[in-house]
């Protein structure tokens, strides 16, 4: 069992994500609605990973998901990051990828392919 932050803008998919991985057997212990609020909810709950929706408001100085996938990185560079993204945003995950961030997923999620990702990273 994983603990995990998830982090979306969007309030019916933090839940939507929460239920997948309550039924694959994961522990959410936190839940963010920016980058900037991902990147303090990290340094306060230290999860083994975080679900990251790659666009988002701005909030602060953080534009996106990339951009906080870069501060938590480098906080601790051992972060295990999923990237969650719409079809269309191939090279926003591209730029995810070379800042850290470990694998990537595509809305809408399916249950299948999160439990595979989650595996490779425990």
């Amino acid at each position: 069992m994983a603990k995990i932050l998830v982090v979306d803008d969007a309030k019916i998919m933090r839940m939507s994500i929460k239920n997948m991985l309550h039924d694959l057997g994961h522990k959410v212990i936190g839940e963010a609605d920016s980058g900037y609020s991902a990147i303090e909810e990290y340094k306060n709950l230290h999860p083994d990973i975080v679900t990251m929706d790659i666009t988002m408001p701005q909030v602060n100085d953080i534009t996106d998901g990339i951009e906080a996938v870069k501060q938590i990185m480098a906080y601790d560079k051992n972060a295990k990051i999923v990237m969650i993204t719409s079809h269309g945003e191939q090279e926003k995950v591209i730029r995810a990828i070379q800042s850290g961030a470990s694998n990537y997923l595509l809305k809408p999620l399916k249950l299948d392919r999160l439990k595979e990702v989650l595996d490779k990273l425990l």
